[in-house]
């Protein structure tokens, strides 16, 4: 069964590389979701008057890889416990973020959310949004740790410590 999960957790090309790792997952997309601006484009989130979060659409195959296990992973790859931001990238836009699709997704969120709060020392800051629309990043936002990303001092300095922290803590959940 196909299905969708949408998560914000700072920068969305540092989430969307964790995600395409993962068994079961069919796509991932980089968008903007959450603000009050109609058809965002990077500029205008990256500025913080819009209200988007830079977010993920991912496409799963739920008979291999569950929305739980999404949700954890998300908790285990980013810090959920700072407050609009991922490291020095500051701001409404890179806040941590779950857009529930459906009653049964936000309660699997709140029930992620208080999962994974035993691993963090600091309260989790993660909201839950939505509903919301999701707006597509532009072209040379997707797919980038496959290609921009690898020259990209930012990207080299971010992703390896996620990927890492994802094989370590989920290798059974890795494309093989």
């Amino acid at each position: 069964m196909v299905a969708e999960a949408i998560f914000a957790g700072g920068c969305f090309w540092c989430t969307e590389a964790v995600f395409k790792q993962l068994d079961g997952v069919l796509s991932v997309e980089s968008g903007y979701i959450g603000g009050s601006v109609e058809n965002p484009d990077y500029k205008s989130v990256c500025s913080g008057t819009t209200g988007h979060a830079e977010a993920i659409r991912i496409g799963f195959d739920a008979d291999v890889i569950g929305y739980s296990d999404l949700l954890d992973i998300h908790f285990a790859t980013h810090d959920p416990t700072q407050l609009n931001r991922q490291g020095n990238d500051i701001g409404t836009q890179y806040r941590s973020a779950i857009f529930p699709l459906d009653d049964e997704q936000r309660a699997e969120a709140e029930a992620a959310i208080v999962r994974a709060q035993v691993d963090w020392p600091a309260p989790i800051v993660t909201t839950i949004e939505g509903p919301a629309t999701w707006y597509p990043a532009e072209d040379y936002h997707q797919d980038y740790w496959d290609g921009e990303g690898q020259r990209n001092p930012y990207c080299l300095a971010v992703i390896p410590p996620k990927l890492a922290k994802l094989k370590k803590g989920f290798a059974e959940k890795l494309v093989s």
